[in-house]
């Protein structure tokens, strides 16, 4: 089976889930760049509720501009202020000090496109929680050639609830006495919390 994903930045637990699922996943880069999306911000749960954190980008000339042309902007010290958030955030996790030296490189060194940025840390975050997705850029916009598409369900002003596919297993959260179980906040939240268990909470989340 075959899906078709947007490119996200740290994306949320049902994301990874469909690379978890589908023996082929194509991410999408001739999509038209939409803001408010997965595509620059992810969610995380810090002492007082869930923290959006929103990659800046250059404003494209144009109104139509394929993901794969948006460039990253350096405007206000977005990397430091990204990596403080996370270490505020998961500093007191069982699994943060152990792999803190993996993500923080991605907040020293500068990326140009954020796909590029996306791409990577998507790859790293694969191989922490010890899974092997094949996944490949399109090579022109896809339209009907996947068995599904998560382009535009897989948001975040869509319920997770609405993908039948996929079940919101709770898992240990740091600041769970306090707020309650959050549920499909960035896959950096459940890595931080079970760490090598991880993949077995991605398993469970397709068992609907």
């Amino acid at each position: 089976m075959t899906a078709c994903l947007s490119s996200a930045y740290l994306p949320p637990v049902q994301y990874f889930s469909k690379l978890l699922r589908y023996k082929q996943v194509f991410v999408e880069q001739y999509d038209n760049y939409r803001k408010q999306t997965y595509r620059n911000r992810c969610v995380i749960a810090g002492p007082n509720g869930p923290i959006a954190l929103t990659v800046p980008i250059e404003k494209p000339e144009t109104l139509k501009c394929y993901m794969k042309d948006i460039r990253i902007s350096d405007h206000g010290k977005w990397r430091h202020l990204h990596w403080n958030a996370l270490e505020s955030a998961y500093n007191q996790t069982p699994y943060f000090e152990f792999l803190k030296d993996d993500l923080r490189p991605f907040y020293e060194k500068p990326f140009h496109f954020l796909m590029d940025f996306n791409e990577q840390l998507t790859a790293l975050i694969c191989e922490l929680i010890d899974m092997q997705p094949h996944m490949e850029r399109t090579e022109e916009y896809v339209e009907t050639r996947v068995d599904d598409d998560f382009r535009e369900r897989i948001h975040p002003k869509r319920d997770w609830h609405e993908d039948r596919d996929f079940k919101a297993v709770p898992y240990y959260q740091v600041f769970q006495q306090k707020l309650g179980f959050l549920p499909n906040l960035s896959i950096v939240d459940l890595l931080f919390n079970m760490g090598p268990e991880s993949l077995l909470v991605l398993e469970k989340s397709l068992e609907v």
